[in-house]
Protein backbone atom coordinates (compact mmCIF):
# COMPACT_ATOMS: atom_id res chain seq x y z
CA UNK A 1 0.00 0.00 0.00
CA UNK A 2 3.08 2.73 0.65
CA UNK A 3 4.64 1.75 -2.40
CA UNK A 4 1.65 2.07 -4.42
CA UNK A 5 0.93 5.57 -2.64
CA UNK A 6 4.21 6.76 -3.44
CA UNK A 7 3.63 6.04 -7.22
CA UNK A 8 0.29 7.19 -7.08
CA UNK A 9 1.77 11.25 -5.27
CA UNK A 10 4.56 11.13 -8.08
CA UNK A 11 2.27 10.78 -11.11
CA UNK A 12 -0.59 13.17 -9.64
CA UNK A 13 2.37 15.66 -9.66
CA UNK A 14 3.05 15.34 -13.03
CA UNK A 15 0.90 17.22 -15.29
CA UNK A 16 0.48 14.37 -18.22
CA UNK A 17 -2.25 12.19 -19.58
CA UNK A 18 -2.95 8.99 -21.60
CA UNK A 19 -0.51 6.38 -21.83
CA UNK A 20 2.43 9.22 -20.48
CA UNK A 21 0.76 8.74 -17.48
CA UNK A 22 0.59 5.26 -17.85
CA UNK A 23 4.23 4.74 -18.99
CA UNK A 24 5.56 6.70 -16.21
CA UNK A 25 3.24 4.58 -13.35
CA UNK A 26 4.59 1.93 -14.90
CA UNK A 27 8.68 3.20 -14.71
CA UNK A 28 8.13 4.19 -11.29
CA UNK A 29 6.31 1.31 -9.92
CA UNK A 30 9.54 -0.55 -11.37
CA UNK A 31 11.94 1.87 -9.59
CA UNK A 32 10.24 1.54 -5.80
CA UNK A 33 10.56 -2.48 -6.54
CA UNK A 34 13.93 -1.95 -7.26
CA UNK A 35 14.66 0.10 -4.07
CA UNK A 36 13.04 -2.62 -1.77
CA UNK A 37 15.22 -5.28 -3.24
CA UNK A 38 18.44 -3.83 -2.38
CA UNK A 39 21.83 -6.31 -2.83
CA UNK A 40 23.26 -6.87 0.63
CA UNK A 41 27.10 -7.28 -0.26
CA UNK A 42 30.17 -8.82 1.72
CA UNK A 43 34.10 -8.34 1.22
CA UNK A 44 37.36 -9.99 2.98
CA UNK A 45 40.57 -9.69 3.01
CA UNK A 46 43.73 -10.07 5.52
CA UNK A 47 47.21 -8.27 5.57
CA UNK A 48 50.51 -9.67 6.47
CA UNK A 49 51.56 -7.74 9.78
CA UNK A 50 54.44 -10.04 10.87
CA UNK A 51 57.06 -7.65 12.51
CA UNK A 52 61.01 -8.38 11.58
CA UNK A 53 63.05 -10.74 13.65
CA UNK A 54 64.73 -8.90 16.72
CA UNK A 55 61.53 -7.09 17.44
CA UNK A 56 60.79 -7.17 21.16
CA UNK A 57 58.17 -9.94 22.31
CA UNK A 58 55.73 -8.62 25.20
CA UNK A 59 53.76 -10.70 26.55
CA UNK A 60 55.45 -10.88 29.70
CA UNK A 61 56.84 -8.50 32.16
CA UNK A 62 60.20 -8.20 30.65
CA UNK A 63 60.22 -8.48 26.73
CA UNK A 64 63.04 -10.41 24.66
CA UNK A 65 64.09 -9.92 20.87
CA UNK A 66 61.98 -12.62 18.35
CA UNK A 67 63.94 -14.85 17.12
CA UNK A 68 62.10 -17.23 14.80
CA UNK A 69 58.52 -16.82 13.36
CA UNK A 70 55.97 -20.02 13.67
CA UNK A 71 53.17 -18.38 12.10
CA UNK A 72 52.45 -15.22 10.70
CA UNK A 73 50.31 -12.42 12.00
CA UNK A 74 47.55 -11.23 10.07
CA UNK A 75 44.56 -8.44 10.22
CA UNK A 76 41.56 -9.79 8.78
CA UNK A 77 39.20 -7.82 7.58
CA UNK A 78 34.93 -8.08 6.93
CA UNK A 79 33.19 -5.22 5.29
CA UNK A 80 29.21 -5.67 5.21
CA UNK A 81 26.85 -3.54 2.86
CA UNK A 82 23.25 -3.30 3.30
CA UNK A 83 22.48 -1.14 0.71
CA UNK A 84 22.05 1.78 3.12
CA UNK A 85 25.12 1.11 5.63
CA UNK A 86 28.05 0.02 5.37
CA UNK A 87 30.37 -1.44 8.67
CA UNK A 88 34.06 -2.83 8.46
CA UNK A 89 35.16 -4.97 11.22
CA UNK A 90 39.36 -5.92 11.76
CA UNK A 91 40.64 -8.38 14.09
CA UNK A 92 45.07 -8.09 14.31
CA UNK A 93 47.34 -10.61 15.99
CA UNK A 94 48.59 -8.02 18.37
CA UNK A 95 48.36 -8.21 22.11
CA UNK A 96 46.93 -4.78 21.71
CA UNK A 97 47.51 -1.05 20.28
CA UNK A 98 46.66 2.85 21.30
CA UNK A 99 43.57 4.50 21.11
CA UNK A 100 45.83 6.92 18.20
CA UNK A 101 47.08 3.99 16.26
CA UNK A 102 43.56 2.81 15.80
CA UNK A 103 42.09 6.74 15.32
CA UNK A 104 44.74 6.83 12.34
CA UNK A 105 43.97 3.99 10.52
CA UNK A 106 40.08 4.62 11.07
CA UNK A 107 40.62 8.19 9.64
CA UNK A 108 42.86 6.93 6.92
CA UNK A 109 39.78 4.44 5.77
CA UNK A 110 37.40 6.80 5.91
CA UNK A 111 39.30 9.39 3.97
CA UNK A 112 40.28 6.81 1.07
CA UNK A 113 36.63 4.20 1.20
CA UNK A 114 34.42 6.86 2.77
CA UNK A 115 33.05 4.63 4.98
CA UNK A 116 32.35 6.55 8.18
CA UNK A 117 34.95 6.18 11.16
CA UNK A 118 32.37 5.28 13.38
CA UNK A 119 31.53 2.27 11.32
CA UNK A 120 34.57 0.62 11.81
CA UNK A 121 35.69 -2.07 14.95
CA UNK A 122 39.97 -2.59 14.83
CA UNK A 123 40.65 -5.01 17.70
CA UNK A 124 43.45 -6.73 18.84
CA UNK A 125 43.27 -10.75 19.69
CA UNK A 126 45.55 -10.45 22.84
CA UNK A 127 48.47 -12.90 21.73
CA UNK A 128 51.13 -12.72 23.62
CA UNK A 129 54.02 -13.88 21.01
CA UNK A 130 53.68 -10.78 19.17
CA UNK A 131 55.44 -7.39 18.93
CA UNK A 132 53.86 -4.94 20.66
CA UNK A 133 51.64 -2.09 19.13
CA UNK A 134 51.19 0.05 22.51
CA UNK A 135 53.62 2.50 21.37
CA UNK A 136 57.23 3.02 23.52
CA UNK A 137 55.19 4.43 26.28
CA UNK A 138 51.41 2.71 26.67
CA UNK A 139 50.88 5.31 29.00
CA UNK A 140 50.89 8.55 27.47
CA UNK A 141 47.62 9.25 25.86
CA UNK A 142 49.13 11.94 22.81
CA UNK A 143 52.61 10.03 21.38
CA UNK A 144 53.53 10.00 17.69
CA UNK A 145 53.24 6.60 16.31
CA UNK A 146 56.60 4.36 16.28
CA UNK A 147 57.53 2.72 12.43
CA UNK A 148 55.64 -0.32 13.61
CA UNK A 149 52.45 0.91 14.57
CA UNK A 150 52.55 3.26 11.49
CA UNK A 151 52.92 0.16 9.35
CA UNK A 152 50.11 -1.93 11.04
CA UNK A 153 48.05 1.18 11.05
CA UNK A 154 48.65 1.21 7.28
CA UNK A 155 48.02 -2.53 6.55
CA UNK A 156 45.06 -1.79 8.28
CA UNK A 157 43.90 0.70 6.43
CA UNK A 158 45.04 -0.60 3.30
CA UNK A 159 43.39 -4.35 3.81
CA UNK A 160 39.78 -2.68 4.74
CA UNK A 161 40.47 -1.00 1.32
CA UNK A 162 41.16 -4.55 -0.19
CA UNK A 163 37.67 -5.99 1.08
CA UNK A 164 35.93 -3.13 0.14
CA UNK A 165 37.00 -4.30 -3.27
CA UNK A 166 36.20 -7.05 -2.98
CA UNK A 167 32.21 -6.30 -1.91
CA UNK A 168 29.74 -8.53 -3.78
CA UNK A 169 26.64 -9.99 -3.42
CA UNK A 170 26.32 -12.37 -0.52
CA UNK A 171 23.78 -13.66 2.34
CA UNK A 172 24.63 -14.13 5.80
CA UNK A 173 23.53 -16.39 9.12
CA UNK A 174 24.80 -16.51 12.44
CA UNK A 175 24.40 -18.93 14.92
CA UNK A 176 25.67 -19.95 18.64
CA UNK A 177 27.70 -22.48 20.56
CA UNK A 178 29.27 -23.71 23.84
CA UNK A 179 32.93 -24.74 24.07
CA UNK A 180 33.12 -24.81 28.45
CA UNK A 181 36.34 -26.67 28.61
CA UNK A 182 38.49 -24.14 27.89
CA UNK A 183 37.78 -21.89 29.45
CA UNK A 184 38.59 -21.38 33.47
CA UNK A 185 38.58 -18.23 35.78
CA UNK A 186 42.40 -17.70 36.51
CA UNK A 187 41.50 -15.56 39.94
CA UNK A 188 41.17 -17.88 42.92
CA UNK A 189 40.10 -17.26 46.48
CA UNK A 190 42.89 -18.27 49.34
CA UNK A 191 42.99 -19.45 52.73
CA UNK A 192 43.77 -16.32 54.49
CA UNK A 193 47.07 -15.39 54.92
CA UNK A 194 48.12 -17.83 52.06
CA UNK A 195 48.23 -14.60 49.55
CA UNK A 196 51.79 -13.50 48.76
CA UNK A 197 52.67 -9.59 49.14
CA UNK A 198 51.17 -7.27 46.57
CA UNK A 199 54.29 -5.40 44.48
CA UNK A 200 52.85 -2.50 46.68
CA UNK A 201 54.00 -3.69 50.16
CA UNK A 202 50.41 -5.12 51.14
CA UNK A 203 48.71 -8.45 52.01
CA UNK A 204 45.21 -6.93 52.04
CA UNK A 205 44.35 -8.95 48.46
CA UNK A 206 41.79 -11.65 48.80
CA UNK A 207 42.52 -13.52 45.55
CA UNK A 208 45.35 -14.75 43.10
CA UNK A 209 45.94 -14.94 39.98
CA UNK A 210 47.33 -18.07 38.52
CA UNK A 211 48.00 -19.26 42.09
CA UNK A 212 50.23 -22.61 40.33
CA UNK A 213 48.64 -25.98 40.19
CA UNK A 214 47.18 -28.13 42.59
CA UNK A 215 47.76 -25.07 45.13
CA UNK A 216 46.33 -26.61 48.63
CA UNK A 217 45.56 -22.35 49.86
CA UNK A 218 42.94 -22.50 46.67
CA UNK A 219 39.88 -22.49 47.92
CA UNK A 220 37.28 -21.35 45.24
CA UNK A 221 37.15 -19.61 41.39
CA UNK A 222 36.84 -15.55 42.33
CA UNK A 223 34.25 -15.51 39.62
CA UNK A 224 32.42 -16.82 36.50
CA UNK A 225 33.48 -17.85 33.45
CA UNK A 226 31.82 -17.49 29.68
CA UNK A 227 31.67 -20.63 27.32
CA UNK A 228 29.62 -18.78 24.96
CA UNK A 229 30.49 -19.39 21.34
CA UNK A 230 28.88 -16.60 18.73
CA UNK A 231 29.56 -16.20 15.45
CA UNK A 232 28.31 -14.79 12.28
CA UNK A 233 29.52 -15.83 8.70
CA UNK A 234 28.57 -14.72 5.23
CA UNK A 235 28.69 -16.38 2.01
CA UNK A 236 27.90 -16.33 -2.03
CA UNK A 237 24.72 -16.73 -2.84
CA UNK A 238 25.42 -19.66 -4.65
CA UNK A 239 26.87 -21.00 -1.29
CA UNK A 240 30.75 -20.46 -1.65
CA UNK A 241 32.10 -19.17 1.99
CA UNK A 242 33.29 -15.75 2.24
CA UNK A 243 34.17 -15.30 5.51
CA UNK A 244 33.50 -16.08 9.25
CA UNK A 245 33.49 -13.72 12.39
CA UNK A 246 33.82 -15.48 15.57
CA UNK A 247 34.10 -14.52 19.53
CA UNK A 248 35.46 -16.44 22.47
CA UNK A 249 35.99 -15.54 26.19
CA UNK A 250 39.80 -16.95 26.28
CA UNK A 251 42.68 -14.59 27.05
CA UNK A 252 44.94 -16.92 25.35
CA UNK A 253 46.93 -20.40 25.30
CA UNK A 254 50.34 -20.00 24.84
CA UNK A 255 52.95 -22.60 24.83
CA UNK A 256 55.51 -21.69 22.12
CA UNK A 257 58.95 -22.27 21.68
CA UNK A 258 61.25 -19.49 22.99
CA UNK A 259 61.02 -16.65 21.16
CA UNK A 260 58.59 -17.54 18.35
CA UNK A 261 56.39 -15.00 17.10
CA UNK A 262 52.68 -16.81 16.69
CA UNK A 263 49.34 -15.76 16.45
CA UNK A 264 48.19 -18.22 19.00
CA UNK A 265 45.38 -20.21 18.99
CA UNK A 266 43.03 -17.70 17.13
CA UNK A 267 45.32 -17.88 13.94
CA UNK A 268 45.06 -21.79 14.44
CA UNK A 269 41.14 -21.51 14.93
CA UNK A 270 41.06 -19.83 11.74
CA UNK A 271 42.80 -21.90 9.83
CA UNK A 272 40.93 -24.74 10.79
CA UNK A 273 37.69 -23.31 10.26
CA UNK A 274 39.09 -23.07 6.41
CA UNK A 275 39.69 -26.58 6.57
CA UNK A 276 36.25 -27.59 7.98
CA UNK A 277 34.07 -25.86 5.70
CA UNK A 278 36.52 -26.62 2.58
CA UNK A 279 37.10 -23.36 2.01
CA UNK A 280 41.01 -23.66 0.33
CA UNK A 281 42.40 -21.91 -2.28
CA UNK A 282 39.25 -19.83 -2.81
CA UNK A 283 39.69 -16.44 -5.09
CA UNK A 284 39.50 -13.97 -3.37
CA UNK A 285 40.19 -16.18 -0.57
CA UNK A 286 37.93 -17.04 2.47
CA UNK A 287 38.71 -15.47 5.55
CA UNK A 288 37.86 -16.68 8.86
CA UNK A 289 38.19 -14.13 11.76
CA UNK A 290 37.82 -14.91 15.89
CA UNK A 291 37.97 -12.17 18.01
CA UNK A 292 38.50 -11.70 22.13
CA UNK A 293 35.35 -11.80 24.10
CA UNK A 294 35.50 -10.68 28.17
CA UNK A 295 38.46 -12.92 28.81
CA UNK A 296 40.33 -10.27 31.59
CA UNK A 297 40.11 -13.12 34.45
CA UNK A 298 39.92 -16.12 32.15
CA UNK A 299 42.64 -18.12 30.81
CA UNK A 300 43.14 -21.82 29.74
CA UNK A 301 44.81 -23.46 33.04
CA UNK A 302 42.93 -25.83 34.90
CA UNK A 303 44.55 -25.05 38.89
CA UNK A 304 43.10 -27.91 40.25
CA UNK A 305 44.81 -30.41 38.03
CA UNK A 306 48.85 -30.94 37.44
CA UNK A 307 50.26 -29.17 34.73
CA UNK A 308 50.00 -30.84 31.76
CA UNK A 309 53.97 -31.47 30.14
CA UNK A 310 53.05 -31.08 26.32
CA UNK A 311 55.22 -29.76 23.31
CA UNK A 312 55.57 -26.46 21.66
CA UNK A 313 51.75 -25.41 20.07
CA UNK A 314 50.51 -28.39 21.41
CA UNK A 315 47.71 -27.32 23.26
CA UNK A 316 46.94 -24.14 21.47
CA UNK A 317 45.88 -26.60 18.35
CA UNK A 318 44.11 -29.13 21.43
CA UNK A 319 42.33 -25.67 22.17
CA UNK A 320 41.93 -24.46 18.44
CA UNK A 321 40.23 -27.20 16.99
CA UNK A 322 37.60 -28.06 19.98
CA UNK A 323 36.65 -24.34 19.98
CA UNK A 324 36.39 -25.00 16.03
CA UNK A 325 34.26 -27.99 15.97
CA UNK A 326 32.01 -26.43 18.18
CA UNK A 327 31.74 -23.01 15.98
CA UNK A 328 31.50 -25.58 12.44
CA UNK A 329 28.41 -27.75 14.19
CA UNK A 330 26.37 -24.51 14.91
CA UNK A 331 27.27 -22.69 11.38
CA UNK A 332 26.00 -26.07 10.03
CA UNK A 333 22.68 -24.74 11.31
CA UNK A 334 22.41 -21.55 10.43
CA UNK A 335 19.58 -20.23 8.54
CA UNK A 336 20.82 -17.81 5.59
CA UNK A 337 19.25 -14.47 4.78
CA UNK A 338 19.49 -12.35 1.46
CA UNK A 339 19.36 -9.48 3.23
CA UNK A 340 19.69 -8.10 7.16
CA UNK A 341 19.76 -4.58 8.54
CA UNK A 342 22.96 -3.23 9.85
CA UNK A 343 23.62 -0.70 12.23
CA UNK A 344 26.86 1.50 14.08
CA UNK A 345 26.64 3.97 16.85
CA UNK A 346 30.04 4.77 18.30
CA UNK A 347 30.04 7.35 21.16
CA UNK A 348 32.88 8.45 23.63
CA UNK A 349 32.98 8.84 27.35
CA UNK A 350 34.78 10.69 29.82
CA UNK A 351 36.11 8.77 33.09
CA UNK A 352 38.62 9.14 35.60
CA UNK A 353 41.92 7.49 35.51
CA UNK A 354 42.73 6.01 39.21
CA UNK A 355 46.13 8.03 40.58
CA UNK A 356 48.48 6.77 43.27
CA UNK A 357 47.97 8.19 46.39
CA UNK A 358 51.48 10.48 47.62
CA UNK A 359 52.48 7.40 49.72
CA UNK A 360 52.15 4.95 47.07
CA UNK A 361 54.23 7.07 44.70
CA UNK A 362 56.99 8.13 47.20
CA UNK A 363 56.99 4.46 47.86
CA UNK A 364 57.51 3.70 44.29
CA UNK A 365 60.28 6.04 43.45
CA UNK A 366 62.14 4.48 46.32
CA UNK A 367 62.09 1.48 45.33
CA UNK A 368 62.61 2.70 41.34
CA UNK A 369 66.16 4.45 42.55
CA UNK A 370 67.07 1.09 44.80
CA UNK A 371 66.92 -1.18 41.47
CA UNK A 372 68.86 1.77 39.90
CA UNK A 373 71.53 1.69 42.71
CA UNK A 374 71.79 -2.26 42.47
CA UNK A 375 72.61 -2.26 38.61
CA UNK A 376 70.16 -4.44 38.23
CA UNK A 377 68.78 -5.50 35.02
CA UNK A 378 65.34 -7.15 34.47
CA UNK A 379 61.77 -6.37 36.26
CA UNK A 380 60.67 -7.92 39.79
CA UNK A 381 56.97 -7.41 39.86
CA UNK A 382 57.61 -4.65 42.23
CA UNK A 383 60.07 -2.97 40.87
CA UNK A 384 57.80 -3.36 37.50
CA UNK A 385 54.77 -1.96 39.12
CA UNK A 386 56.63 0.96 40.64
CA UNK A 387 57.60 2.21 36.97
CA UNK A 388 53.78 1.86 36.30
CA UNK A 389 52.62 3.73 39.06
CA UNK A 390 55.29 7.10 38.63
CA UNK A 391 53.80 6.54 34.77
CA UNK A 392 49.77 6.97 36.37
CA UNK A 393 50.99 9.55 38.53
CA UNK A 394 51.78 11.63 35.40
CA UNK A 395 48.13 11.01 33.62
CA UNK A 396 45.55 13.60 33.43
CA UNK A 397 42.43 13.31 35.35
CA UNK A 398 40.16 12.62 32.91
CA UNK A 399 40.37 10.14 29.73
CA UNK A 400 37.90 10.02 26.66
CA UNK A 401 36.85 6.12 26.66
CA UNK A 402 35.98 5.16 22.99
CA UNK A 403 32.71 2.90 23.19
CA UNK A 404 31.01 1.19 19.88
CA UNK A 405 28.22 -1.08 18.94
CA UNK A 406 27.07 -2.55 16.00
CA UNK A 407 24.32 -4.46 14.10
CA UNK A 408 24.46 -7.45 12.03
CA UNK A 409 21.09 -8.18 11.54
CA UNK A 410 19.75 -9.90 14.86
CA UNK A 411 23.20 -9.46 16.36
CA UNK A 412 24.43 -7.56 18.25
CA UNK A 413 28.14 -6.60 18.73
CA UNK A 414 29.78 -4.00 21.40
CA UNK A 415 33.18 -3.42 21.30
CA UNK A 416 35.33 -1.96 24.48
CA UNK A 417 38.89 -0.74 24.69
CA UNK A 418 40.16 -2.59 27.65
CA UNK A 419 40.45 -6.17 28.78
CA UNK A 420 36.84 -6.78 30.50
CA UNK A 421 36.52 -9.27 33.47
CA UNK A 422 33.73 -12.07 31.74
CA UNK A 423 31.12 -10.77 34.28
CA UNK A 424 30.85 -7.58 31.92
CA UNK A 425 30.33 -10.08 28.43
CA UNK A 426 27.27 -11.94 30.71
CA UNK A 427 25.97 -9.26 31.58
CA UNK A 428 25.54 -7.44 28.36
CA UNK A 429 24.16 -10.51 26.74
CA UNK A 430 21.58 -10.83 29.39
CA UNK A 431 20.40 -7.51 29.15
CA UNK A 432 20.59 -6.71 25.47
CA UNK A 433 18.01 -6.94 23.01
CA UNK A 434 19.61 -8.35 20.16
CA UNK A 435 19.83 -11.92 20.88
CA UNK A 436 22.96 -13.16 20.21
CA UNK A 437 24.67 -10.17 21.44
CA UNK A 438 28.43 -10.37 22.21
CA UNK A 439 31.87 -7.96 23.32
CA UNK A 440 35.03 -7.07 21.55
CA UNK A 441 37.69 -6.41 23.93
CA UNK A 442 40.73 -4.91 23.10
CA UNK A 443 39.17 -2.33 20.53
CA UNK A 444 40.06 0.38 19.06
CA UNK A 445 42.53 1.29 21.80
CA UNK A 446 44.06 0.04 24.95
CA UNK A 447 43.28 0.78 28.54
CA UNK A 448 44.18 -1.72 30.97
CA UNK A 449 41.96 -4.32 32.75
CA UNK A 450 38.17 -3.47 33.56
CA UNK A 451 37.41 -5.59 36.42
CA UNK A 452 34.05 -4.92 38.37
CA UNK A 453 33.81 -2.89 41.15
CA UNK A 454 33.15 -5.59 43.33
CA UNK A 455 36.48 -7.72 42.15
CA UNK A 456 38.74 -4.65 42.38
CA UNK A 457 38.15 -4.05 45.98
CA UNK A 458 39.32 -8.44 46.01
CA UNK A 459 43.07 -7.27 45.04
CA UNK A 460 44.83 -9.84 42.36
CA UNK A 461 46.95 -8.81 39.68
CA UNK A 462 44.35 -7.40 37.58
CA UNK A 463 42.78 -5.17 40.14
CA UNK A 464 46.55 -3.41 41.23
CA UNK A 465 46.74 -0.20 40.35
CA UNK A 466 49.07 -0.09 37.08
CA UNK A 467 46.85 -2.99 35.96
CA UNK A 468 43.85 -1.60 36.64
CA UNK A 469 43.75 2.13 35.37
CA UNK A 470 40.11 3.40 35.03
CA UNK A 471 38.25 4.74 37.89
CA UNK A 472 36.10 1.94 40.11
CA UNK A 473 32.83 2.43 38.53
CA UNK A 474 34.16 2.39 34.88
CA UNK A 475 32.71 -1.00 34.21
CA UNK A 476 28.70 -0.24 34.99
CA UNK A 477 29.14 3.32 33.35
CA UNK A 478 30.37 1.87 30.31
CA UNK A 479 28.43 -1.56 30.37
CA UNK A 480 24.88 1.04 30.90
CA UNK A 481 26.62 3.39 27.86
CA UNK A 482 26.54 0.56 25.48
CA UNK A 483 23.08 -1.00 26.64
CA UNK A 484 21.79 2.01 26.07
CA UNK A 485 23.62 2.47 22.26
CA UNK A 486 22.50 -0.99 21.64
CA UNK A 487 18.80 -0.41 22.57
CA UNK A 488 18.86 2.70 19.74
CA UNK A 489 20.34 0.43 17.19
CA UNK A 490 17.57 -2.03 17.93
CA UNK A 491 14.41 0.24 18.44
CA UNK A 492 16.16 2.22 15.73
CA UNK A 493 15.04 -0.32 12.84
CA UNK A 494 11.41 -1.15 13.85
Amino acid sequence: MQRMDAVDRIRRSVKVQGWVAALIGVTLAGAVDAAETVTFRAGAAKGNITPALGCEIVGGFNPFPSTHIHDDLWVRCLVLDDGTTRVAFAVCDLVGFTRHMSDAARRWIQEETGLPAGNILISAVHTHSATTSLGDDRYLIELEMNAYQRTVARRVADTVRCAVNNLAPARIGWATASEPRHVFNRRRYMKPGTVPMNPFGGTNDVVQFNPGHCNPNIVKPAGPTDPGICLFAVQTPEGRPVAFFANYSLHYVGGVRGADISADYYGMFNDRIQHLLGADRQDPPFISIMSNGTSGDINNIDFTRPAEKLPPYAKMRIVADDVAQKAFQAYRTIQWRDHVALGASYKEIDLKFRRPTPEQLARAEGVIRAKAASGRKGDTMESYFAERLVRMAKLPEYVKIPLQALRVGEVGIAAVPVEPFCEMGLDIKGRSLFKPTFVVSLANGYFGYLPTPAQLKLGGYEAWLGSNRLEPEAMPKMTDALLRMLTGLKEGAK
